[in-house]
Parts: C-alpha cells; sequence; structure tokens
C-alpha cells in the first residue's frame, strides 16, 4: 500500500503524470556542463564519505543525499550570490553544490581544523558564511524558525536577498514548521520552505506519520502556498525553485516547495533499511537524476558519452584529493577545546556555572586552558594517545616549538616516530 501510495506521488510530481511529465528546454552547453558536474560530483563525494565511514576515517552519524542530487543543484542552481541558505544534517550535497571546496567538506567529515567548521561541527553541522550557506542542523526542524530569522533581517535591512530553508518530510509534523509558516506569512517575509520529501521520516513511510501526504498543502492554512517539483529532475527542480524565489523576494510572499525526489541509501550508514523493499528501490533507481540528465545530454548532442566520462572522472579525482587533504589535515589543538564558546565565567555576572577543565588536579576555567599548567596538558595528552585520537607526534612538536624549543634535527623526529606513543 505504502509503496503504491509512494509510485503515485512519484508520477504526480513535475506537473504532469507518469511519462507526459512536463520537459523543460535544456540551458546553455556550459550551464549544462556546470549542473551535471555539481551532481556527478556530490555523487561521487558521498560515495566515497560511505567508504570512509565504514573505515572509521568518518565519526558519529553520516547522512548520504545520493539520489537527491537534482533536488539538490536545481534549487541552489537557482539562488543569487546573496541568498541565504540552511539545510538539515543531509547537507554535504548543499555545501558542495554552494560552492564549499570538497577538500574543506570532507576536512570537516574527518574532524580535521582545515575542515569547513574547524574539524567541531563534523557531518551534522557543515558551515561555510562566505557562501551564505548557514549550516545543517541535527534537530529535525530546527532550522525552521532560523530560517525565519535570517529572512526577517533580510527584510529589515531592506536587501533583495532571500532565503531557502531545506528540511524533510517529517518536520512537517513537528510544531516549528507550523510557527514558522505563520510568522513568515504574517511579516511577508522573503522565504520558501524547501521540503524534500524522500518518502521517509527516517524509517517512517510517509503516509505513516502524515494525514496530509500531498506535503505541497500542508502551509495552506497559515497564508503560505505551496507548489510541488519533479525532485529527480534537476531542470524542473530549477524552474520551481526559480518562481517560487521570485514570489518570495518580489512580492514578499513566502512559499512552501515539495520536491518529491527518494534517496536511494538508508536514513543513515546505520540504517539496516527493513522498511522498504529493495523493488523499491530500484523502481525509484530507474530515474536516476545523473543518468537520466546524462542521457538527454548525449541524445540531443550536447555531450558525448566520452565528454560524460570525463567530467565522471574529473569528479572521482576531486574526490581522491579530497580525502588526501583530509588525511594530512591535523586535528585540532587539545588547547581548543574550549575555544568559541557561547558563555565564558566573566560574563557570569551571578553565582553560577561556567566552562570548567577538570582533567587535572587542578581544576580551571575553561576559557583558561591555553594558560593552564603543564599537568592539564599531559594528562589530556595521555587521554587522547589512550584514547588513540589524533596525533601525538605532530601536537608534540608544536608544543615544543610553543615553549621556545630547539626544532628537531630529522634524527630526532625519526627516532620519535620509532617509539611507542
Amino acid at each position: 500500500m505504502a509503496r503504491e501510495a509512494a509510485v503515485s506521488r512519484e508520477k504526480s510530481a513535475g506537473n504532469g503524470a507518469g511519462d507526459a511529465r512536463k520537459q523543460h528546454s535544456l540551458p546553455g552547453k556550459d550551464t549544462c556542463r556546470a549542473v551535471l558536474a555539481k551532481m556527478m560530483l556530490i555523487r561521487r563525494f558521498e560515495e566515497r564519505a560511505g567508504e570512509m565511514y565504514a573505515k572509521a576515517k568518518i565519526g558519529g552519524f553520516l547522512h548520504l543525499c545520493i539520489g537527491e542530487e537534482a533536488t539538490v543543484v536545481g534549487s541552489t542552481q537557482a539562488m543569487r550570490d546573496g541568498d541565504y541558505l540552511l539545510s538539515t544534517y543531509r547537507e554535504h550535497g548543499q555545501a558542495i553544490a554552494r560552492g564549499t571546496h570538497p577538500n574543506a567538506v570532507m576536512a570537516e567529515l574527518f574532524g580535521r581544523v582545515d575542515g569547513c567548521s574547524k574539524g567541531r561541527g563534523g557531518s551534522m553541522h557543515l558551515f561555510d558564511i562566505e557562501r551564505r550557506f548557514l549550516g545543517g542542523y541535527g534537530i529535525v526542524g530546527g532550522n525552521l524558525p532560523l530560517a525565519t530569522g535570517v529572512a526577517l533581517r533580510c527584510d529589515y535591512e531592506g536587501t533583495d536577498d532571500a532565503v531557502v530553508c531545506m528540511f524533510g518530510d517529517g518536520a512537517t509534523n513537528q510544531g516549528t514548521f507550523g510557527e514558522s509558516m505563520n510568522m513568515a506569512a504574517l511579516w511577508k517575509l522573503p522565504v520558501v520552505f524547501m521540503v524534500i520529501n524522500n518518502q521517509f521520516g527516517m524509517g517512517t513511510a510517509l503516509e505513516r506519520h502524515s494525514a496530509v501526504t500531498d506535503l505541497s498543502k500542508k502551509a495552506e492554512g497559515y497564508g503560505v502556498p505551496g507548489s510541488q517539483c519533479d525532485g529527480m529532475d534537476v531542470l524542473d527542480v530549477h524552474a520551481a525553485t526559480g518562481e517560487a524565489l521570485r514570489k518570495a523576494r518580489e512580492d514578499r510572499q513566502p512559499q512552501l516547495l515539495e520536491a518529491v525526489t527518494y534517496r536511494f541509501r538508508g536514513h543513515s550508514m546505520a540504517d539496516p533499511e527493513e522498511y522498504r523493499t529493495k523493488d523499491e528501490v530500484e523502481e525509484w533507481r530507474r530515474r536516476d537524476p545523473i543518468a537520466s540528465f546524462s542521457r538527454r545530454l548525449a541524445d540531443e548532442g550536447v555531450f558525448s558519452d566520452k565528454d560524460i566520462e570525463a567530467m565522471d572522472a574529473e569528479a572521482m579525482a576531486a574526490v581522491d584529493e579530497s580525502v588526501q587533504f583530509a588525511d594530512n589535515s591535523p586535528f585540532p589543538d587539545l588547547d581548543s577545546l574550549y575555544d568559541d564558546l557561547y558563555v565564558l565565567g566573566d560574563q557570569v555576572t551571578s553565582r553560577g556555572w561556567w566552562s570548567m577543565d577538570e582533567r587535572s588536579p587542578e581544576p580551571h576555567r575553561g576559557e583558561d586552558e591555553r594558560e593552564a599548567g603543564r599537568v592539564p596538558h599531559e594528562l589530556a595528552e595521555a587521554g587522547a594517545a589512550y584514547a588513540g585520537v589524533g596525533e601525538a607526534q605532530e601536537r608534540k612538536r608544536r608544543q615544543r616549538q610553543s615553549d621556545g624549543g630547539q626544532a628537531e634535527t630529522s634524527g630526532q623526529v625519526r627516532d620519535e616516530e620509532g617509539g611507542g606513543d
């Protein structure tokens, strides 16, 4: 029953039904190349990220967007450089599509200092303010009120910027959904709420978690009109997002846009995928957005098969580079553990708690970690070495340099590398 409903939604998406789905004209050759290259890069990046997770190079959770590339690229291509984007914890593709270098994304997944969040966010919390990508968020529906606030700023400052907020189908059942829709409509904010309907809220099918399965209609009662697009067709997503942004930007009418798509992998790398059949996945795989777009470009003579293979090879090379870059990037210094805290001890005006480091017999305020004595540092290093975390030799070398010691000779370095630290 759920599978039949999913197929029905897939056929109805994109202003048409089944094979009669509306087909958009191809853009120029350069744009076609850029769109296909981005989708390929995201696909290859996600595949490699899954491999690195299996090798324990990436910790925590890992949520891949394989199958959703058309939704990610089509929507971001419709945005201006000055527009803001907020996403969910499935956001590697969004960061890359907005222009964050794959090296910085992979380094962040590895927890390294050269990551786009300096190794502190990991897979679920990418951030790139230069490209106005305001992050991935681990709390379902948590980015909706934040996007509303960013849109309020755009309106308050009188700019022509708009906001795109992406979230999953499960988030439409959260209280933040209704609250954000109401305020955005009440204040006439320039924001497009884009629900990426990949058919499942974690492992729960849409029909089992939402009484209204046409998600584009779920905000009408709050004064936010909705529309739907085929999330497996990059050109349909681009057209729908462009129109939604136009209405939000020019008419000051917030929009809800539903992209009907499908994730080919599980909710996360830890998902056994027992809630759907292989036949259902294969049925959607026949509409693979990258394969479909590539076929059309070849059929219409825009690119040859060799051209498309070369683009894929370029994507693979870029991903190889990102892994090497991440591997060579150091872990954050242990002394940086308390950097960038929101509230520090001196900001507490009344008696209360502040950050506290208790790794030594002499506890100290977290913000004073860099000026703490040698004992806390030694204990922290010993703990990291015991846990097999970080690069002890590199940290020791930097510590000696910061203490004013003489640089090691190459022989000393070789002796240390042969040691059993």
